[in-house]
């Protein structure tokens, strides 16, 4: 009799739900996706706009203008000549087309001064306070030329702001198409999802689940379980994935941990059709206890695995403070969403607005799209990152600046496929110094295809241990971050 009882109670548990069930919900959620894909495209809209109005006067102060050596020659003047007009320099300086105007300026540029020697004849033979008058010319020059140091750093931040608002206005207009192009595949599993969780006594009262270019999928639950129990998120998406019948899912990182009697929406993530393991191994330069390397192996980003690689100038502490904010922040802006180029681009601006100095560090990025399986690698001044699949060694370089030297920088992207049981090999300057030869890359070339593929930590720890045999001693901060590929 409760065999036969207890199927009923849960099927009028299940048709009460269908009959009652949150659709109006459904839709709600629908569309505000529609509505928050608006307000982004006016958002983009905007930045570009006011992108544009920073942008409409594009100034030109590299050098020293007319003006100012016009104006240094008139100031050094009035401090010198006391009405004497000799020498004429004071005329010379208000003239459109003066020679020498143009030629004190040319020279005060390559030698940081201007000599006697280079001020014109009838000055040389008629002034009789020479010395004093070129003097005080180098000084006003010199105060020119800080002014224009300064205004030169204003007009490269502003060029690197107006880049940023262009790239954050991309950004959000692609996460707008995208929002927009989302298909809504509720219904075709929404009756054996809530089967699934009622039959492990727990209720959903919302669930709305989208596909992004029919192949990643994600899905938002509004979820209680019945008579008080607690489950893990992390069970929740085991059920999930099975009611939907497909790929294995995960709980996106911003949402709860435990489902409980208070109904609450969880975000989960269909995971990728392949799976990425990493390994790394480092050494520091001989004498410092830190290396100047910094790396991450980070899932942030869904769908995607990130690995990063970064070399501070030098060694030491210094060194390694310098990369590892380099790493801290690329990983953030990719996991909130910035593409790998723009992420690298608005890295670059950062370490150019930081201060005086400039703050140069290599920045190697690889990203892997786990649904697809294709590799995006970018490089700023970054040593050559290797692949090992069934034809060989290949190699992809990209000879750049490190990031933090010039603006404005386009890093260099370069795309591949990978494949099941593929490798992938980063490594930094270090390494590749240590080897012998002008060829240092075909060199690590060669050696990685007489190994074969192993597992990504071996993999690591043999071309490190290469590394070290090939030099006395490490001369520089070595590290190496393997990655392998597989099907899940």
């Amino acid at each position: 009799m409760l065999m036969a009882y207890r199927p009923m109670a849960v099927r009028l548990s299940w048709e009460g739900f269908f009959v009652f069930g949150k659709r109006d919900g459904r839709r709600d959620m629908s569309e505000i996706c529609g509505y928050t894909a608006r307000k982004l495209s006016d958002m983009s809209e905007s930045l570009e706009r006011l992108a544009r109005t920073f942008d409409m006067e594009k100034a030109d102060a590299k050098g020293l203008s007319r003006e100012d050596g016009a104006a240094a020659l008139q100031m050094a003047a009035a401090l010198v000549c006391d009405g004497c007009e000799r020498c004429g320099m004071r005329e010379e300086g208000q003239k459109e087309d003066s020679y020498y105007l143009y030629y004190l300026l040319r020279a005060f540029e390559q030698k940081g001064n201007v000599d006697c020697a280079d001020m014109p004849r009838p000055f040389r033979e008629a002034c009789r306070r020479r010395e004093q008058f070129v003097g005080h010319l180098n000084r006003n020059l010199g105060k020119a030329t800080m002014n224009l140091s300064w205004k030169n750093r204003f007009l490269e931040s502003r060029d690197a702001v107006i880049s940023q608002f262009r790239e954050l206005a991309v950004m959000l207009e692609e996460f707008s198409r995208q929002m927009e192009q989302a298909k809504d595949v509720t219904d075709k599993w929404e009756r054996s999802v809530c089967r699934t969780f009622l039959l492990h006594h727990m209720t959903i009262e919302r669930l709305l689940v989208l596909e992004y270019d029919g192949r990643r999928r994600e899905a938002f639950l509004t979820v209680k379980t019945n008579h008080g129990r607690c489950v893990t998120s992390a069970d929740a998406a085991r059920l999930l994935g099975q009611g939907m019948g497909g790929r294995g899912w995960s709980v996106a990182r911003d949402s709860k941990s435990i489902v409980g009697r208070k109904a609450a929406t969880i975000r989960f993530l269909e995971e990728g059709v392949y799976e990425v393991l990493c390994g790394v191994a480092r050494k520091p330069k001989d004498g410092e206890s830190v290396s100047g390397d910094n790396f991450t192996f980070s899932r942030e980003a869904p769908g995607q695995v990130v690995m990063s690689l970064s070399d501070g100038m030098g060694s030491g502490d210094a060194a390694g403070e310098e990369s590892r904010r380099v790493v801290e922040l690329t990983e953030q802006l990719l996991a909130a969403g910035y593409t790998p180029r723009s992420a690298l681009k608005l890295v670059n601006t950062v370490l150019l607005l930081t201060g005086e100095e400039q703050h140069p560090a290599t920045i190697d990025l690889c990203c892997v799209d786990l649904y697809t399986g294709v590799l995006e690698a970018m490089k700023l001044g970054a040593a050559a990152t290797f692949i090992l699949g069934e034809a060989g060694v290949e190699l992809l370089r990209a000879d750049d600046v490190p990031a933090g030297v010039l603006t404005p920088v386009e890093p260099v992207l370069l795309t591949r496929k990978l494949w099941e049981d593929d490798r992938v090999v980063m490594v930094s300057d270090g390494v590749l110094e240590a080897l012998p030869g002008d060829d240092k890359e075909k060199f690590l070339k060669d050696y990685l295809e007489s190994i074969g593929r192993r597992s990504p930590q071996e993999l690591a720890e043999l071309v490190l241990e290469f590394a070290t045999a090939c030099t006395e001693g490490a001369r520089d901060d070595m590290t190496v971050l393997a990655a392998g590929m597989w099907a899940r």
